[in-house]
């Protein structure tokens, strides 16, 4: 900072001369226009006071130096060469332009003083500030000094705090040791009075330690066992007599408490016609309709002599209540006709899916388990038209969701997730005919695809004890589901073993290759396959409808004969504009 002030001063007192060079060059000579040249006793007096000056100048710049060299000695020798070089430079241009321009000689030199005495006014300022700097670092360092003298005196403390505890310690572990010392001479010394007290007690009884030991354990063994065995056959007769009750209790409350409507399930809907011409229309000319619609639908139509009134026969239940809708849909339009046919079965296929959708969220809030993976309404929905026994599979989960609630309350368990293992349990019957298996094994599976808890997966599929039962979720599903399929005229075995075989027809009958559509009709007495005429022909129909027949009289059971007839049907439409 002081070497910036001095070069400031030393390029405006060269900028002065400079000017007065230039002054006294654009300035005649002397004698020219008749004007006195300047006394040489006043330049003498000029050079002397100019002199006088720059070394006033250079003893002012050399005792800051001094000044500022203790605090930056590198900044300060640089800043003095260059003020005296500066001032080197100065006094020789002063000494030649003081020939040229001596009667300017008085204004530079005051100018000179008031820039000098401003610069020392400058590095006046400038030296207090470092001496205030200087000092409080002196301060700060003092400071520091004086913490690092307390540290090390707490240090010092510390260190004989340490030192006494250490000689503490080690007096306290000496003493420690001769106790230890003392201790194993009595252990000692008692050992050896025991062992003199044992052989004399051997003595005296004439048997050993380990003979009287044995003598002693079995005696208390023997109590023990009988008076265990006494316990526990009181307490087993017990809770037997009080299990029996309260289970006979619960299961007796539980199917109180559910009263639920139940009607037989048939394999036959009856559909009543507005008027008896109506009977005509369905059939058709040459029976164009009738067969169509079986075709389309899968739905044996049956039309006697009952007035007003048809028959729709069908061991699906689901496609059964597809094809009641499809002729409902056919008779209030009035026009019945094979394309008209196959637009109402689509329509009634849309229209039964949304009935299952429905059906299912209906059973949701009665049975009041939460929500379900919306994938599993539709298969729940379609239980709705399923039976097992006799019995409509959607109220028996139902029935069944009431009664596991009942029990639990009885029992003092949290109903809903109990609730919701039984309302599941049977989810499985809706898969039956498209996945090998049993119905159990298929449900758990099933719910566990779409995120279901583990607990009501575990429930599912040990109801019929493929699994064995390991939480009390699965025991009451157990015990709730036989209450419901036990009840008085809930179920009829004859009916389920019809349906299934009807099912095992059409699977012996899908399983060929070429099959597009399998129906059974007339009660199982004849089975209608689609086939796909670009890959079975007239000649492979006839081997196709031999083999099918051939596997069902291997493995089925039934009455009378069944007829299997293999249709190959090929279309061509075009449309007319």
């Amino acid at each position: 900072m002081n070497g910036v002030w001095y070069a400031g001063i030393g390029a405006a007192f060269v900028l002065g001369l400079l000017f007065v060079l230039a002054y006294a060059r654009s300035r005649p000579p002397a004698g020219r226009h008749g004007t006195a040249p300047v006394p040489d006793d006043a330049l003498d007096e000029a050079r002397r006071l100019a002199q006088a000056e720059a070394s006033a100048l250079r003893q002012a710049a050399q005792a800051e130096a001094d000044a500022t060299r203790r605090s930056a000695e590198t900044e300060a020798d640089a800043t003095r060469r260059a003020a005296r070089a500066d001032a080197d430079a100065t006094r020789s241009q002063v000494e030649a332009s003081l020939a040229q321009a001596r009667e300017q000689a008085s204004e530079i030199v005051a100018e000179a003083r008031r820039a000098g005495a401003a610069a020392a006014a400058t590095l006046t300022a400038e030296l207090q500030r470092q001496q205030g700097v200087q000092a409080a670092r002196a301060a700060r360092l003092d400071d520091t000094e004086a913490r690092l003298d307390a540290r090390e005196n707490r240090l010092d403390q510390r260190a004989a705090e340490l030192q006494v505890q250490t000689d503490e310690l080690a007096g306290l572990k000496d003493r420690l040791e001769r106790r230890s010392r003392e201790l194993d001479a009595e252990r000692q010394a008692l050992d050896a009075a025991a062992e003199e007290h044992r052989r004399e007690l051997e003595r005296i009884s004439g048997l050993t330690a380990e003979q009287a030991k044995g003598e002693l354990l079995a005696a208390v063994e023997t109590t023990a066992r009988r008076e265990a065995a006494l316990l526990v056959r009181t307490i087993e007769n017990e809770a037997r007599s009080e299990g029996t009750e309260r289970a006979r209790a619960i299961v007796t409350e539980a199917v109180q408490r559910v009263a639920s409507a139940q009607t037989t399930e048939t394999v036959v809907s009856v559909l009543h016609l507005p008027a008896e011409e109506m009977k005509g229309r369905i059939i058709g000319r040459e029976g164009r309709n009738i067969r169509s619609f079986e075709a389309v639908t899968g739905v044996n139509v049956l039309i006697d002599d009952t007035p007003e009134a048809v028959l729709l026969s069908c061991f699906d239940p689901v496609r059964r209540e597809v094809g009641r809708l499809t002729l409902e849909k056919l008779i209030l339009d009035g026009r019945i006709h094979p394309h008209r046919i196959e637009e109402a079965y689509e329509q009634s296929v849309a229209e039964v899916d949304e009935l299952c959708l429905r059906a299912a969220k209906d059973a949701l809030a009665d049975v009041g388990i939460g929500p379900v993976d919306e994938r599993l309404l539709p298969t729940i929905g379609r239980l709705k038209y399923r039976t097992s026994y006799g019995q409509n599979v959607l109220g028996h989960l139902t029935e069944t969701a009431h009664i596991a609630g009942v029990m639990a309350a009885e029992l003092g368990i949290e109903p809903t997730l109990v609730k919701r293992c039984a309302f599941l349990h049977d989810i499985g019957k809706a898969l039956t005919h498209e996945v090998e298996g049993s119905h159990a094994i298929i449900g758990a599976e099933l719910l566990r695809k779409y995120g279901e808890d583990e607990a009501v997966a575990h429930a599912v599929e040990a109801h019929h004890n493929e699994v064995q039962p390991r939480t009390i979720e699965a025991v009451l599903t157990q015990a709730s589901d036989t209450c419901s399929a036990a009840r008085p005229g809930a179920r009829r075995e004859s009916l389920e073993n019809y349906v299934k075989r009807l099912a095992r027809i059409e699977e012996i009958c899908q399983s060929r290759e070429g099959v597009e559509k399998v129906f059974a009709m007339q009660s199982g007495r004849e089975v209608r396959v689609m086939v796909q005429p670009s890959e079975v022909d007239d000649l492979a129909s006839s081997v196709l409808a031999r083999e099918i027949a051939k596997q069902i009289e291997d493995e089925l059971t039934y009455p009378g004969q069944i007829r299997v007839t293999v249709v190959r049907e090929s279309r061509a439409t075009e449309i007319a504009h």
